[in-house]
């Protein structure tokens, strides 16, 4: 262990680099320019002075040393494991190190279930900020609520494994693990303050190729193979130090297998899958309005024009779909949408191409008649004629039919926490006045189902960014007979960093378990087409302007995960339930028995 001074010396350097990051993003902030990846640099200096305070608080032994290194260790292999990384394979064995420190903790003189919170952490931590640290550069306050939150609610799984463990005897103990880190995958995708963006079964979102069995068990499946391939690669350690070099062979064979049979299943569906359903020719336009500085800035009008004229360059008399990104205008009047100016132009455009449907995002609002049902997401504001006028504001989507004045709207509905919605309102009302000052900005409206787009024939899914990353979500559209999905966003809050590579990523996985074909349109980020098989085309470059073309096809079939959902995540939350009562009824008998012996000396 290095001495004092030198610790001291690198707290300094860690403080002094945590200082010079924060004034950096300070001025440029200050000058209107982006952070890219600053937050990243500010997050690890900052978390390593933070371990380096408590190391000179209080020495460290050997042992704790070790258990550092090792969950330290868990944290980087998970992270180069997950996209866009391409060394995918390694987060087959990134649990592996936690495992082994879980298991000297919890096999040591005075295990310590603190000791097991504060390693698995550290782990945690690491990995959350190597893979989503550009979460800060839509709001830094809350990038590092997200950041901290979810490390500590990715300890739960580990913690419930700590304490159960020794109620399950031999190899049988690690596998709780499995069933708890699943449990809370699929929990961590229900509540209002979801953030399932490190979903294990991700990890795989540049290799669609690798999972096509997606199409039956979604991506709770390749959360399942991952972690079993680490507990049987923990358990193959384990045979091999026990019983020495002659014991490798067989100690590798079951994880190996294990990795190899689902992949070469997979590759077998992959090269043998032919794309299902009527082909149907889609532009995506990317006008690139930088969403910080400029897109709110730039007065609509404008900006119209520049959709216009990259659509029309694009567009044939062929073009049955024109696809535009999230929020691409704004100040909408639901109740009277064919009256704004904007969306009058939009129809005098696509009714120029007699087959042509035009699905955009827009950023709209609706304001409640006297007498008129509130929903939980209204806001109020008093007029200067003392009157109140309530009303309410929404991410949503419509189309516009060529030669039909009917516009269909879609309110997106799985928000954003802290950007789009104020998670449990109720319960944290204290924050009220917070969300008050920030002219009430975290509340949308929603509607409580999928909705989508209808043409004579066939339809299309209105996916808005962030619902993009729900599996079970997505197959919703599906089921209400999407044929195709369209999903509108707008990439830009994160700069031209990992976040919205991550996020094209993650869409090839949603046309596997669906087997629908894709047209991405994004504001700032990457237009894209995806087909069935989750290959991607003509992805367009990060701050590039304009539209690209394709004849995608729109499939009727629906696929098992369609039908049954995450049924691997309800019977991992069932089978955690068990586990839990199994442990609990065990650890009251030995109480029980010990209490007994007691009383009968």
């Amino acid at each position: 262990m290095a001495s004092r001074g030198v610790r001291r010396t690198a707290l300094i350097v860690a403080l002094l680099a945590t200082v010079g990051f924060g004034y950096w993003m300070s001025s440029r902030y200050a000058q209107n320019q982006l952070w890219g990846h600053l937050p990243l640099l500010l997050f690890l200096s900052a978390w390593a002075a933070v371990a380096l305070v408590r190391s000179i608080r209080r020495e460290p032994s050997r042992q704790e040393l070790r258990w550092l290194g090792l969950a330290s260790l868990s944290g980087l292999l998970l992270s180069l494991g997950f996209p866009p990384s391409p060394l995918t394979p390694l987060v087959f064995i990134g649990f592996i190190p936690l495992f082994m420190a879980v298991s000297e903790i919890t096999d040591g003189q005075a295990p310590r279930a603190k000791q097991v919170l504060r390693y698995g952490f550290n782990a945690f931590i690491l990995w959350n900020i190597l893979t989503t640290f550009w979460v800060a550069n839509t709001a830094f306050i809350a990038g590092v609520i997200a950041i901290v939150a979810n490390s500590l609610l990715m300890c739960i799984p580990l913690i419930l494994f700590y304490y159960t463990r020794r109620a399950f005897s031999g190899r049988f103990s690690y596998w709780p693990f499995v069933v708890y880190w699943i449990t809370f995958e699929y929990l961590h995708m229900q509540w209002e303050l979801t953030w399932p963006w490190l979903t294990l079964g991700n990890s795989f979102a540049q290799y669609p190729s690798w999972v096509q069995w997606y199409e039956y068990t979604g991506c709770f499946g390749g959360s399942l193979w991952i972690l079993v391939v680490n507990v049987l690669g923990y358990q193959g350690w384990l045979k091999y130090r026990a019983e020495g070099a002659g014991a490798l062979r067989k100690a590798l064979l079951r994880p190996t297998l294990l990795l190899l049979l689902p992949l070469l299943g997979s590759l077998a569906i992959y090269f043998n899958y032919e794309e299902q359903g009527a082909r149907r020719e889609v532009v995506a336009v990317q006008p690139n309005f930088e969403p910080h500085y400029e897109k709110f800035e730039i007065p609509q009008p404008a900006q119209l024009q520049r959709f216009l004229k990259l659509s029309e360059a694009a567009l044939t008399d062929s073009t049955d779909y024109l696809v535009f990104p999230e929020t691409s205008f704004r100040r909408i009047n639901q109740r009277s949408l064919g009256g704004n100016k904007a969306i009058r132009e939009l129809q005098r455009f696509v009714n120029r191409y007699p087959r042509l449907k035009l699905v955009t995002g827009l950023s709209s609002y609706k304001i409640y008649e006297e007498g008129e049902a509130h929903s939980p997401a209204v806001r109020e504001e008093v007029r200067s004629n003392g009157k109140t006028l309530y009303w309410e504001s929404y991410n949503s989507a419509v189309q516009i039919t060529s030669g039909d004045p009917e516009i269909p709207v879609y309110l997106k509905s799985k928000l954003v926490p802290g950007a789009e919605i104020f998670p449990y309102r109720r319960l944290l009302f204290f924050f009220k006045p917070l969300v008050d000052a920030l002219g009430g900005a975290l509340v949308l409206g929603r509607q409580p189902e999928r909705s989508v787009f209808f043409d004579q024939q066939l339809s299309v899914a209105p996916i808005i960014c962030y619902e993009s990353v729900f599996g079970e979500y997505v197959t919703g559209y599906v089921r209400k007979g999407a044929n195709a999905l369209f999903i509108v966003t707008n990439d830009g809050w994160w700069d031209n960093t990992a976040g919205h590579r991550q996020h094209l990523q993650f869409a090839r996985l949603r046309a596997v378990e669906t087997r629908r074909s894709i047209a991405r349109s994004a504001n700032v980020g990457t237009c894209a087409f995806i087909n069935q098989r989750g290959d991607v085309s003509q992805p367009t470059a990060y701050g590039e302007v304009g539209a690209i073309r394709e004849t995608i096809q729109f499939n009727t079939q629906v696929t098992f995960y369609t039908r049954w959902q995450d049924m691997i995540a309800r019977l991992a939350l069932f089978t955690s339930i068990l586990f839990l009562l199994n442990a609990l009824a065990k650890g009251l008998g030995k109480r029980a028995g010990v209490k007994s012996k007691g009383e009968s000396a």
